[in-house]
Parts: structure tokens; sequence; C-alpha cells
């Protein structure tokens, strides 16, 4: 079996491997981050990063020194323990010429505003709080009062599309999803995904994690097609793929 190309880890060869393109395609290009064990898992021990390696945190911070807002949960924020994201002095330069901020800002997906308003999260400058209508007002008002742009998109659930409308009337059209699984399975079901970045981990797992994408909704969209498959030393497989057809929208 031939074994895949290496993985490069200077971070200006991984900012020119994943590159976003130079142009705003007309609204946002969703760019999915997770990593799975050979056999499925989506977090070992509770957490995704116990399934990661020295490739895959480089791949995790290029695909952030890149990207203008970070889209993720607030059930991953809680399990992952996120703070605020920080600027990499590797990435700054790319940023700069690109009229980026220093840093990448978060965009919290929440349908109950339930994010902490006294976390780091919710203190950094510039986070957002993506939530709907039926969030308790109480809650919208906490977080407004921290500091947080609170964003309500959708009456009973958030709705994604116009999120992504959003961010990308806001110039944040660089948008790299970190799920979890369960915002990624909305994503995907909304046909919202072009690109998914995952990393393959040389483990069986076992037990009941679940997949990189939960969702009770088969998704009928096009196929995904191979940008690249590379690997390392510790035998991790990185995967980059990319929609088959564009996205409308």
């Amino acid at each position: 079996m031939t074994s895949p190309a290496t993985l490069p880890t200077a971070p200006a060869d991984l900012a020119d491997l994943y590159a976003y393109p130079a142009d705003p395609p007309g609204g946002c290009l969703v760019r999915a981050n997770m990593v799975s064990s050979l056999d499925g898992a989506s977090a070992m021990h509770g957490t995704s990063t116990a399934l990661g390696s020295t490739g895959d945190k480089a791949v995790f911070d290029a695909l952030r020194g890149l990207a203008d807002v970070v889209l993720v949960a607030a059930g991953t924020v809680a399990a992952e323990q996120y703070g605020p994201a920080q600027p990499n002095a590797d990435f700054a330069a790319h940023r700069q010429a690109r009229g980026q901020r220093p840093a990448p800002i978060l965009a919290v997906v929440t349908a109950r505003a339930s994010l902490d308003p006294e976390s780091p999260v919710a203190r950094a400058p510039g986070t957002l709080v993506i939530t709907c209508a039926a969030a308790a007002e109480s809650r919208r008002r906490a977080l407004a009062t921290a500091g947080v742009d609170v964003i309500v998109c959708g009456a009973d659930a958030v709705n994604l599309p116009d999120a992504l409308r959003v961010l990308a009337e806001r110039g944040l059209w660089r948008v790299l999803c970190e799920g979890g699984p369960s915002l990624l399975g909305s994503m995907v079901a909304a046909d919202l995904v072009d690109e998914l970045c995952l990393t393959l981990s040389p483990r069986l797992v076992g037990g009941a994690g679940g997949r990189v994408v939960s969702s009770l909704i088969e998704n009928d969209g096009p196929p995904m097609r191979p940008v690249h498959v590379l690997g390392d030393d510790e035998g991790y497989l990185y995967t980059r793929w990319r929609r088959s057809t564009p996205r409308v929208g």
C-alpha cells in the first residue's frame, strides 16, 4: 500500500494548503473541522481533543488562523471548555493582508441563549450569540449586558441559513464550523456545508460515542469529493473534502 503524502506542519505551508478563495463567493464559505476515530467515534473520554494529535492541532490552528468566524454550539463551548480565540502570530501577516481581525470571533449557536454571561467566551470582544425568538428575553438581555452581540435568527429554532446571511453581511464569510455533531448535523441537513476537514485518528474507541454528524434527517445533498488525503508518522490521516457542486446562497 502506498503511504499518503506527509502533512506539512509549517504554518505558511498550511496556510497555502487550506487557503480560502481570494474573493467572497457571494455568501459564506462554510468549512467544518472534525476528528473521528477509525470506528466513527467523535469523542473519547468525553471530548474530541482526546482523539487529536500534534498534526491535528497544527491543522486546527491553521483553520482558525484563516477563518473570520468560528461557528460553534453552546454545548461544545461548555464540553470542550472553550476560551476566546486568540491571535496567532504565525498567521498575523496573512490576516492583515486580507483585512481580517487579528483573531476570528466566536459565533455561538444556542436556541435557548444558554451561554453563561460570565464565561470567558461571553466576555471576549466581538463574541456573537446566534439564537431565536423563543429564547428567554432575560437570557438574551443578560448576554447583551455582558457585551455579547445577540443575533435573533428564527422563531422557535435557530434559522441557520439566516444566520449565515447575517455573517456574510458583516463581512464574516470565511466560516469555520467546529460543531459539535448536532450543530454540524443541522448544517448538513440544511445543505450549508461547503467543505469538511476530517482528521482520522488511528484508534478503535467503541463505547457509545456519537458520529461527527448527528441528525435525525438523512442528507440527500451532493456528495463530497476529496481535495487531499495526507498522513503523519503517528498514523493519523488528514482529509479535506469539498462539495461536488457549488452551494447556492
